[in-house]
């Protein structure tokens, strides 16, 4: 077996089922066993290297589980503050226009102290894309309640389940930026099958060939679990998102271009 890939002797190129994007450092994530993030991380390098786009994109990592992202993505990257990566691929963006740029972003981070960012560089048509990882709940900090959590979700802050007489409903960012004339493309899908799997990878490809198009914001959402702070197994834990999440977040397209709009 080689290091690089899972081929054993004999075995032909159209018998490889897994190689590591080059543009992914073969280093040891930290991410939560069965957590999203690291298949994530994967698939967007995939389409980095796929493009050949690796020394002609800028990402932005901000405060949350995808702090640090830059220690496993072999590309250039930037870190904001709390909440700011919109902001911060903004000026990127308008500095450097041939880049390609987007930004990584929790729900905590994207949805709650960032939600202004998020909405009005949606608004502007900033000409990046999001990518949003929603697993309903802050996942670095403690397991608090997020704006994502849908009803009923038991947090550290919500120790008997959401209450949305109390606490409000959970928000829909996607469904929320998609009437909006900024935005471009938007779609929401998932990682934790096979299917999911492809189809995450076809959107961030989509979004991120819209880009040459300089038409609007492309966002893509990718709700996935947090097992360790919603105190599941990672099979249990996908289970739940299965139950739970995805009737607050239905998978699929949200807002897709025009076939005049992609020349």
């Amino acid at each position: 077996m080689t290091d690089e890939c899972t081929i054993t002797e004999g075995m032909s190129a159209m018998d490889l089922v897994y190689d590591r994007p080059e543009s992914l450092l073969d280093v040891r994530m930290h991410y939560c066993p069965g957590c999203g993030h690291s298949t994530v991380h994967k698939l967007l390098m995939e389409v980095v290297d796929e493009m050949e786009i690796n020394s002609e994109i800028i990402g932005v990592a901000p405060v949350g589980c995808s702090v640090l992202a830059y220690e496993y993505m072999n590309i250039d990257m930037h870190q904001a503050a709390h909440g700011r990566a919109t902001a911060l691929a903004t000026g990127i963006k308008r500095v450097l226009p041939d880049k390609y740029v987007f930004t990584y972003q929790g729900d905590g981070d994207l949805a709650a102290i960032g939600t202004a960012e998020t909405i009005h560089s949606a608004n502007r048509g900033e000409n990046f894309l999001i990518i949003f990882i929603n697993n309903g709940i802050y996942g670095m900090t403690g397991g608090q309640m997020a704006p994502t959590t849908p009803e009923g979700g038991k947090t550290a802050t919500s120790p008997y389940g959401r209450d949305i007489g109390d606490m409000g409903a959970p928000i829909d960012i996607a469904a929320m930026i998609a009437p909006l004339p900024g935005t471009f493309y938007i779609t929401r899908q998932t990682v934790h099958n096979a299917k999911g799997v492809r189809k995450t990878k076809k959107a961030l490809t989509n979004a991120l060939k819209y880009q040459q198009l300089n038409k609007g914001l492309c966002f893509v959402e990718i709700v996935t679990n947090c097992p360790s702070n919603w105190k599941l197994t990672p099979y249990e834990a996908n289970q739940w998102m299965v139950d739970n999440m995805f009737d607050n977040y239905p998978l699929g397209d949200i807002k897709v271009p025009a076939k005049e709009d992609l020349s």
